[in-house]
């Protein structure tokens, strides 16, 4: 019999024996959710609008805290600031655990720093935190390497001469280069095609993983593996990118100096070394491959999606634009750089860059968790390893913390005074023990970035703002801007 025959027979075997069992038991006591079927679970209650509307609808019949099955799987969810901070934040080592997006399962696996788990995580992460301060998440480090690839930007921009342009890839070139410089020691210039390429092959696996279809195959992974799919793109996209890493490290390798380490891959290197006889350490190839490829790919991607947002947001909203010079006119002038020592006399300005955060919700149900243990949570037992997901957006979109939370209004994060206030909900960047390594560096890029282009440029676009429609292009794992161009005006 042919081969491809056998497959298809294994498959449809595998197809009945799921349909027989139905959906796993999972011992302990889930919270309440839709009735699943068996394999399907709950697909025919999903909203065609994707995962972020069909959990909605499901929180305003089960609760805050609720159970769906994702095909066969059970899945915990938790919705609102309250659900989420109590899980993530008052018992955050029991949460701590997590877990990968199916579509990136077969690349990152249990490896790197964002995915791993238990003392390889903590390890990991530790010396991940470390070793990135060291080499320019330090506060005046990341500033000097921000201003300078600012202005590098503003050239870029002033080239425009006012022309329409579509902004993604220069916001992911500026965003890349920094975390570039801190794991790699260089950055690249705007026309390097490799580089471009690098950033292409991002930009498309952020797309494929948050569209329909890379939904529909966290649902039902363990039967569409083994078709064709957005999943063989995204590993396709990944596997190149992680080629380039491996040039990178190998050319390290060669020209590494132990008393001069320069940069993240260095420093891994010494640390390899240093523990080559110990067959239990963490610091061995894979790791270094995966966690330079989850730093490259968060420090490029989210910060990029948020700055092409919140200027897309700016065009919508000029009168917003425009008070935010206003502020940069009278606290940083013309004649110098922005600095993050401006940021404390800038209230308005850093109330809408949370507001864009908060709004633009890039990550909206959030980095999916697993508990690390048999866990009592709000009455139900939630048994060790099963998935929990944060929705974030819930936070980010809480009526009992934001007076309008659909609508953009920078007022969400002013008191009565003017000032900065914080606020309890948000949380772009998660909260609990698994927040996100980078947020130092994402909120420094931020500022910096956004003043510095207001500064020197009025935004304007050729459609008319009314016109203008701020609706996602995709909304699934990420949540991405619609495609548009916009005019740097020099000021």
């Amino acid at each position: 019999m042919e081969p491809s025959v056998l497959l298809l027979l294994a498959l449809l075997l595998g197809f009945l024996v799921l349909l027989v069992r139905g959906h796993p038991k999972s011992h302990g006591h889930l919270p309440p959710g839709p009735h699943p079927l068996p394999f399907l679970g709950n697909l025919l209650q999903m909203d065609r609008g994707g995962f972020l509307s069909s959990f909605m609808q499901f929180r305003e019949k089960y609760g805050d805290v609720f159970t769906v099955h994702m095909g066969p799987r059970p899945v915990i969810m938790l919705y609102g600031t309250e659900a989420i901070r109590e899980a993530l934040v008052d018992q955050a080592e029991a949460f701590s655990g997590r877990t990968t997006h199916a579509v990136a399962k077969p690349i990152f696996k249990d490896y790197g720093v964002i995915f791993a788990n238990g003392e390889r995580w903590k390890v990991l992460r530790r010396f991940s935190a470390v070793t990135m301060r060291d080499f320019g998440m330090g506060k005046w480090s990341v500033e000097k390497r921000i201003q300078e690839e600012a202005q590098c930007m503003l050239d870029e921009l002033r080239n425009s001469q006012g022309a329409p342009l579509d902004p993604t890839f220069l916001f992911q070139c500026i965003t890349a280069n920094i975390i570039c410089s801190i794991v790699f020691g260089e950055r690249f210039d705007y026309n390097n095609r490799q580089f471009l390429h690098l950033l292409n092959l991002f930009y498309q696996t952020f797309s494929l993983s948050s569209s329909l279809s890379g939904q529909l195959y966290e649902l039902f992974s363990v039967f569409l593996k083994y078709f064709p799919g957005v999943h063989v793109q995204v590993c396709k996209n990944m596997q190149e990118i992680l080629d380039f890493i491996e040039q990178s490290v190998e050319k390290h390798k060669v020209s590494l100096d132990p008393n001069n380490p320069r940069d993240f891959i260095d420093a891994y290197l010494l640390r390899m070394e240093k523990e080559k006889s110990n067959p239990d350490t963490e610091f061995h190839h894979q790791n270094l491959m995966i966690t330079v490829l989850s730093l490259f790919f968060a420090g490029t991607e989210t910060s990029s999606t948020t700055l092409r947002y919140g200027f897309l947001i700016m065009l919508k909203y000029p009168h917003v634009a425009e008070k935010v010079q206003k502020e940069i006119d009278q606290v940083i002038g013309s004649h110098r750089l922005p600095t993050l020592e401006d940021r404390p006399k800038m209230p308005y300005t850093e109330a809408v860059i949370h507001e864009i955060q908060r709004f633009s919700d890039i990550i909206p149900i959030g980095v999916p968790r697993k508990v690390t243990k048999d866990t009592w949570f709000r009455g139900y037992l939630l048994p060790k390893n099963i998935e929990v997901y944060p929705i974030l957006s819930s936070a980010l979109h809480d009526p009992q913390y934001f007076e309008q939370p659909d609508t953009f209004n920078p007022d969400h994060f002013l008191d009565a005074n003017g000032a900065l206030k914080k606020n309890e909900a948000f949380m772009p960047f998660s909260i609990g023990k698994r927040i996100c390594l980078g947020e130092g560096i994402a909120r420094n890029e931020l500022f910096l970035f956004f003043t510095t282009i207001l500064q020197n440029f009025s935004v304007s676009s050729p459609m008319a703002p009314k016109d203008i429609d701020l609706s996602p292009k995709e909304s699934g794992f990420g949540r991405l801007p619609p495609e548009y161009k916009i005019c740097f005006l020099a000021r």
